[in-house]
């Protein structure tokens, strides 16, 4: 202690003497000694000013970059609440239970426990995770930070360390205000990967002038798990006086990530005392879809005959976020034909617009390919309405959408979220109906089922390699390459895909009336409902919908008449 005592002292010691020193060469040194002293000083000066100068400068940009696109809404400035989010009733108990702790951090400490720092909200993009950030910000009372991660990014590395710094400093000093804070990260997966994957970034350049590496995950992972932090200069200045004896403690942040891709965020941020606790977001079923709808059709003028329980049948495996797209597209199309409220057709009319793109008719198309698309899609119509039982025929039509030259396409009559093999073999029909019926029709083979094809061996490789409903119980999955799993099975998925076309053209052939009578009723009007479809068929063989289901459930579906009989209650609540 004594040493360095004296080694300081001895420091202070030289510089006087130094100084004293100047001093005497300066005033008895004359004229020339003061000159140069002069000279020397100026050039020092202009030195310190071109130092400051671009000091100023590098810190300016800084600065400029580091700024966190951060958006801060605190209590009261948004009026989300319990009642807006609606479908996921679950999820929101889950979140209640978030809020309960937010709004008792104090209580909750003196029992002995540490507020909760992470809450990973995972699921589809559009399913409310953002918005139930909001809500719970909300309900709890306490500042809420909204910022993307892909904002944390920059070319300099070590920006967006700033920006993740500055953001916590932010929240920390609004939660000893407020009690607690919530910092919302969207898409963290973009600065959350796997540093195990190859994606830290590496190299001088990649890490100089890249997006921040592995660096910005690492700083991320500090903020949301510090240690007990009491830096504040009051607090200093007492804790040198010998004035302060309480223990540092932790605001209560909270921080809520929203991602698509959870299995990609790194094992360090999904441990205990990070994102700890996860809540899967996913589409609302039938239920929470009415819910949403209720929610949204009140908000808007709308016809007796656009109910929720319709709207919510058509829309299976819908978000919040594209129901509310589909309902305000329903009154803007009800708008556009001067109607006061929007109907079950403009609905209908939006949907088909969201899922399929703008209607545009190909007017230079000649007869003879018209007729070639009219029987191609019959022939998906056909094998739809008879061979798949839980789906109804939606729409069938030959006026181009997108890519498409036409299209015929279902909607499942209920939630289903299994398949049976039979089912399997249906589908692969359904995709082998428009070759089937060129072959055995129109006496030629057209390009126009290239994808029908793809999706064809795409179900019969799964049904052979993936999911063990032929022969053996092999799976591609093992091997890790698809690929690989189908080009070692296609000798049996070929056999497979003739087997199915053999059946299919059987029943073409059976329902040549059906096929006809479709195609040219698409060849005068250029679209067909499902209603359309099925009236038809009542002309042609008077058997309803559910009589042609009943027949394919009983005879092809099930073996034993125990299942006939469960097959005819599921026709019975269909038709319910």
């Amino acid at each position: 202690m004594r040493r360095y005592r004296w080694i300081k002292w001895r420091k202070v010691i030289l510089w006087v003497a130094a100084l004293v020193i100047i001093g005497i060469i300066l005033l008895t040194g004359g004229q020339t000694a003061r000159d140069l002293a002069s000279n020397v000083f100026s050039i020092v000066f202009q030195l310190i000013l071109v130092m400051l100068s671009m000091i100023i400068q590098f810190v300016a940009l800084f600065w400029f970059l580091a700024r966190g696109r951060t958006y801060w809404i605190l209590p009261g400035e948004t009026g989300s609440t319990w009642d807006d989010y609606r479908g996921n009733p679950e999820i929101v108990e889950n979140a209640k239970r978030i809020v309960t702790l937010l709004k008792g951090v104090k209580e909750f400490k003196e029992m002995g426990g540490e507020a909760i720092r992470g809450l990973l909200l995972c699921g589809p993009p559009g399913t409310g995770k953002s918005y139930l950030a909001q809500v719970i910000a909300n309900e709890a009372q306490v500042p809420f930070a909204y910022a993307s991660a892909p904002s944390f990014q920059n070319m300099f590395f070590g920006v967006g360390n700033l920006k993740v710094m500055g953001l916590y400093k932010k929240a920390r000093k609004l939660a000893k205000v407020y009690g607690a804070c919530i910092i919302f990260i969207d898409e963290i997966d973009a600065i959350g990967m796997s540093r195990q994957g190859g994606n830290a970034g590496g190299g001088m350049l990649g890490g100089l002038m890249g997006m921040g590496g592995s660096g910005l995950l690492n700083e991320l992972l500090l903020q949301m798990d510090p240690p007990n932090i009491d830096n504040g200069w009051m607090a200093k200045f007492l804790r040198s006086l010998g004035l302060r004896k309480k223990k540092a403690e932790r605001p209560a942040v909270l921080t809520i990530g929203a991602t698509n891709l959870p299995d990609v965020l790194d094992s360090a941020l999904l441990r205990p005392g990070r994102f700890d606790r996860k809540l899967w977001v996913d589409a609302p079923d039938y239920d929470g879809r009415i819910d949403v709808f209720n929610y949204y059709l009140e908000k808007v003028k709308h016809d007796p005959n656009l109910t929720p329980e319709r709207a919510a049948l058509d829309t299976i495996g819908y978000s919040p976020a594209q129901i509310k797209h589909i309902v305000n597209e329903s009154v803007v199309i009800a708008h556009q034909r001067g109607a006061a409220v929007s109907n079950y057709e403009d609905f209908r009319s939006a949907m088909e617009t969201y899922e399929w793109g703008l209607k545009q008719p190909l007017r230079s198309m000649s007869d003879d390919e018209k007729r070639n698309v009219a029987y191609h899609e019959a022939g998906h119509a056909v094998a739809q309405f008879l061979l798949k039982p839980h789906e109804r025929v939606w729409k069938v039509t030959i006026i181009r959408r997108g890519d498409a030259l036409g299209l015929a396409a279902t909607k499942p009559t209920h939630e289903r979220y299994n398949r049976s093999d039979n089912e399997i073999l249906a589908e692969i029909q359904v995709c082998l109906a428009a070759r089937a019926v060129e072959e055995e029709f129109l006496g030629k083979k057209l390009n126009g089922v290239t994808s029908d094809l793809q999706q064809a061996t795409d179900l019969a490789g799964a049904y052979l390699g993936a999911v063990g409903m032929g022969e053996e119980l092999f799976s591609w999955l093992s091997i890790g390459s698809p690929a690989e799993g189908l080009k070692a099975l296609r000798p049996k998925i070929n056999k497979l895909l003739n087997e199915e076309m053999k059946k299919v053209k059987k029943l073409v052939t059976d329902h040549n009336l059906f096929v006809h009578a479709i195609a040219t009723e698409l060849l005068k009007r250029g679209d067909l409902t499902g209603e359309e479809i099925e009236q038809i068929y009542i002309e042609l063989y008077g058997k309803t919908r559910p009589e042609v289901l009943q027949a394919t459930l009983t005879q092809d579906h099930f073996v034993s008449m125990e299942q006939a009989a469960s097959a005819n209650e599921i026709i019975d609540s269909t038709n319910e």
